[in-house]
């Protein structure tokens, strides 16, 4: 696990694949909830985001979600949008995402994965905490991004 400071969408537009914080949460109209951080300017880059990570939490849960045609992972950090980001969760989400990496057979390449500290922002959890549990899950294929400001 690498670390960067960098704009994570300044990367996504240069054809890195990236990783969006999310929780588990779907709307009444079916709809995943996305209303802060890296989950929201996503929501507001792809209209259909929010629709299609609904069907899939509903279908198989608050796990990480591979969208290959926009080279994005979902990264689960909550598992309710208005709760504090749950360790376990984040653990549980750096050890899928590690395996969507690592397998060959999950679809098209991706050598690099740019993340932002999961649960560090609205998660109110301190990097300071998470790096530890996450850094023996990551290979340098993964890039911790400090947003630049």
């Amino acid at each position: 696990m690498h670390e960067k400071t960098a704009d994570l969408w300044d990367l996504h537009g240069i054809g890195a694949w990236v990783a969006i914080t999310t929780n588990g949460f779907v709307k009444k109209n079916g709809e995943a909830v996305m209303g802060r951080g890296v989950a929201r300017e996503a929501a507001q880059c792809f209209e259909w985001l929010q629709a299609q990570l609904g069907d899939r939490i509903r279908d198989a849960g608050n796990h990480v979600h591979k969208f290959s045609t926009i080279r994005l992972f979902t990264f689960p950090v909550k598992h309710h949008w208005h709760d504090p980001a749950d360790p376990d969760l984040i653990v549980r989400s750096a050890k899928e995402l590690a395996a969507w990496i690592r397998d060959p057979g999950a679809g098209p390449s991706t050598p690099r994965v740019y993340l932002v500290r999961p649960g560090c922002g609205n998660g109110q959890l301190r990097w300071e905490d998470v790096k530890p549990l996450i850094a023996p899950i990551f290979d340098d294929r993964v890039v911790i991004v400090e947003r630049a400001r």
